[in-house]
């Protein structure tokens, strides 16, 4: 039995956790929530209830083993705030953008992690690095999992989870199940919002992350700046000593009503609406969950502006589906992943 007292930050600053309480060492799994900023991991006990977490940045460089190095010491900082080592948990979820096989823990296509050129086994390699037996997923749908079970949508039998962030994912719940298709169900950032529109980070054009996907958003911002456009995004950027525009840069942006932050953004919650009315069309939803970096930071006064701006789009308006925020927050992700044990 450990006495779970503390939580550590980045910088490894411990905070005391309200509520803290004797748990089984049996009883406690890890979390993690990949992202193409930061690896966020938590411990929880057997409620699901988080008794530690830790964050560190996501490398820049150095390819899958540099970023599945990152994760086991974000893991591992965790798990000491915790009282317990990496192979004393019962066992390691991960949330992993980009192609995953949940039976082979391979990862493929993640354009959001630095030099992730060719498929890679990030399950096993991580499995080595923390001593534990390790299961993947994709980081929205085990998101969108943990908001079904845990969160926002325990009240509906069928949701569509929208993760806004570096860029747009999407997790589908179909009658109280999962719903992946052949593999690849719930790319919602990929939904067409303009035929011959912005080139998107995927290559092709118009879809609804080449307008509302923070990385999308980073890259017009530069192009304008270059043009000699006005913004305080960059200079908040270097203040907060970051190298990419993260969601509380944005949101401190938009707190200081910049011109390009603003536009940018509106843009964003344009496409948004588009896309989300599109899909709710098809699939005819309950609920809509707007999560991701993003989505949590802006938070409830964006999730009201995404769903006025999918209401002209919806075929049956008279019977919108309810459109929530994420109510596990920031860590719903690594939350969620932990499902997956």
């Amino acid at each position: 039995m450990v006495r779970v007292l503390a939580v550590t930050d980045s910088l490894g600053t411990a905070r005391t956790l309200p509520g803290a309480a004797w748990v089984s060492v049996n009883s406690v799994k890890g979390g993690i929530d990949l992202g193409g900023t930061k690896v966020q991991a938590v411990i929880v006990d057997e409620r699901h209830d988080v008794v530690a977490e830790a964050k560190r940045p996501t490398p820049t460089e150095g390819g899958p083993p540099e970023v599945v190095a990152r994760m086991a010491a974000t893991l591992a900082e965790a798990a000491a705030a915790a009282g317990v080592s990496t192979d004393e948990l019962d066992g390691l979820g991960v949330g992993s953008p980009g192609a995953v096989d949940g039976e082979t823990g391979m990862v493929g296509e993640a354009r959001n992690l630095p030099g992730w050129d060719e498929p890679f086994a990030m399950g096993p390699a991580l499995e080595e690095a923390v001593g534990t037996r390790t299961r993947l997923g994709n980081d929205v749908q085990v998101a969108v999992d943990g908001e079904f079970a845990l969160g926002a949508g325990r009240e509906s039998r069928s949701l569509l989870g929208v993760w806004w962030g570096t860029g747009v994912g999407g997790g589908i719940i179909l009658d109280g199940k999962r719903w992946v298709g052949l593999g690849a169900a719930g790319e919602i950032g990929h939904i067409v919002v303009k035929q011959g529109g912005a080139r998107c980070p995927c290559g092709r054009r118009g879809c609804m992350e080449a307008y509302a996907g923070r990385a999308a958003m980073e890259v017009r911002a530069r192009k304008l700046k270059k043009k000699g456009h006005h913004t305080k995004l960059f200079k908040i950027m270097e203040k907060r000593d970051r190298t990419r525009l993260q969601s509380g840069i944005w949101a401190r942006a938009l707190e200081a009503k910049d011109g390009m932050a603003i536009a940018l953004v509106d843009r964003a919650v344009e496409a948004l609406g588009t896309g989300v009315a599109s899909a709710v069309n098809v699939l005819d939803v309950e609920t809509v969950v707007i999560g991701g970096g993003l989505g949590t930071r802006l938070g409830e006064p964006y999730v009201r502006r995404i769903e006025a701006a999918m209401l002209p789009h919806l075929f049956v308006s008279d019977r919108p589906p309810a459109v929530l925020g994420a109510a596990l927050g920031d860590l719903g992700g690594a939350i969620g992943a932990t499902l997956l044990v």
